[in-house]
């Protein structure tokens, strides 16, 4: 894996060093001798990690990782501070501010490329789901989530620890973070508990089970996927612990376990989880908005024609193809002549809602535009499509619509509906015999469905 690198240091011989250890790994680096340096290098070369020392003259590390944290546009990029200092509670402080992660000079090369690796992987995920959003903003169909950042409120956690002893030391220092800690007493137990709403793992390496196949077992399961996952191990296993982060885990914690430190880390991978769960749900949302209406809530025409295709593609490999009823309100100009626009979207939500209530589960509704809807039929005869057709038309005739101010309206429509033929039919080809089956419709005095299924004059059906 490529990246490119900024390494941050006053000393010379320092950022030589580290620079020949990256680019023996194919790393792309850029160096920075001073905070101010840093700052703007970051700002206009976004590289894809930061590799921060913290002993510097004039602004120091820690202050460095603050203004990182602090502008939008380097903000995602990962900090990995790199110190002489040893005390946790500079660990404790490197996290504090912002710190993705942190090592102790003299730097050991497997926890190096591990950890580089483990945060750019991490980066390019967040940068997917960060341009997913993007797109979708341009569509202006993005809902933001409100929800604070620095929430971590009903926070879940997955002990996995086989010494009952040290599993209850390690419950007792997670209780300021986490509301429920559930300790699993098998890998069974482990792969059901780390589902989609757990904030994070905590996976101890020690014990009879091999607890680097767990962690391989876990990113394999697709409920446990993407949930952050914390290492614990003393710190002679560290050829192990570089393992674990090439198969998915985020960090680790050496023994002996510093309390703040824990929770520390703990809360960097729980905020990251809810900043990942947040841009996710939004993606989703916006995928959901930009193929439905949002005034009806039905499908929209851009996701109408994908469906039709692929029902079409189907029926052009033998399977029967779908009947399509076109829907056109009666009239509708007239509604929102009369009564106004609110008046008109409330026709328009309501006899949506009865067409979409009243087909088949796997029948397809969508509004088409203005006051037109679709409807598609997989596997329907015409036959079929006309009684459900004749039975939409007069639920919608025979029961009025009552408005907000509790005015009632009588509305009528008029369907136009035609099947897929047997050969050489298209989705363009059965959306103009429809429309012009609903033309036909029109033209008999509205109020009425009216089939067809060729270029010649479309029937109009008996009303029941």
């Amino acid at each position: 894996m490529s990246a490119r690198v900024l390494v941050v240091d006053d000393v010379e011989v320092n950022v030589r060093l580290l620079e020949a250890k990256l680019s023996s790994e194919y790393f792309t680096v850029l160096t920075a001798s001073n905070g101010e340096a840093a700052l703007r290098i970051a700002r206009n070369e976004h590289p894809d990690i930061i590799l921060l020392d913290v002993m510097m003259p004039e602004m120091d590390g820690f202050e460095v990782c603050t203004r990182l944290k602090a502008d939008p546009t380097t903000a995602e990029i990962p900090v990995m501070m790199v110190t002489a200092l040893s005390e946790v509670s500079d660990r404790v402080r490197g996290l504090q501010v912002g710190a993705d992660d942190f090592l102790t000079k003299p730097v050991n090369d497997v926890a190096l490329f591990a950890r580089v690796r483990s945060l750019v992987r991490l980066k390019r995920m967040m940068e997917e789901w960060r341009l997913r959003e993007e797109v979708y903003g341009r569509f202006d169909t993005v809902i933001g989530d409100e929800r604070p950042a620095e929430d971590l409120s009903a926070v879940r956690l997955v002990l996995w620890e086989e010494s009952s002893f040290t599993g209850d030391r390690i419950t007792e220092m997670l209780q300021p973070v986490a509301s429920d800690i559930i300790r699993p007493k098998s890998p069974e137990a482990l792969y059901d508990a780390a589902d989609s709403t757990v904030d994070a793992v905590i996976l101890s390496l020690s014990g009879e089970h091999d607890a680097l196949r767990l962690l391989a077992q876990l990113r394999g399961n697709e409920p446990s996927r993407l949930v952050p996952i914390l290492l614990v191990a003393d710190g002679e296993e560290l050829p192990r612990l570089a393992k674990g982060l090439d198969l998915g885990a985020n960090d680790y914690i050496v023994r002996p376990l510093d309390r703040n430190e824990l929770t520390a880390r703990i809360r960097t991978q729980i905020r990251r989880k809810r900043l990942q769960d947040r841009l996710k749900d939004n993606y989703q949302r916006s995928l959901a908005l930009a193929l439905t209406d949002s005034l009806t809530g039905l499908y929209n025409r851009r996701y109408f024609a994908a469906h039709l295709d692929g029902l079409m593609a189907r029926a052009s490999e033998g399977a029967q193809g779908p009947s399509l009823l076109m829907v056109d309100i009666d009239h509708f100009k007239r509604v929102n002549d009369t009564y106004g626009h609110t008046a008109g979207d409330a026709v328009l939500r309501e006899v949506a809602s009865r067409v979409a209530r009243h087909v088949r589960g796997f029948d397809l509704v969508a509004r088409y535009g203005g006051e037109e809807f679709v409807v598609v039929m997989p596997d329907t005869s015409l036959s079929v499509a006309s009684m459900v057709a004749e039975r939409l038309r007069s639920m919608v005739a025979t029961k009025p619509i009552t408005l907000d101010d509790g005015k009632e309206i009588s509305v009528t429509i008029s369907i136009g509906i035609t099947t897929s033929l047997e050969t050489g039919d298209s989705a363009s080809a059965l959306l103009q015999r429809a429309d012009k089956a609903l033309y036909s419709a029109k033209a008999h005095g509205r109020n009425c469905v009216v089939s067809s299924l060729s270029n010649a004059q479309p029937v109009q059906q008996a009303l029941s």
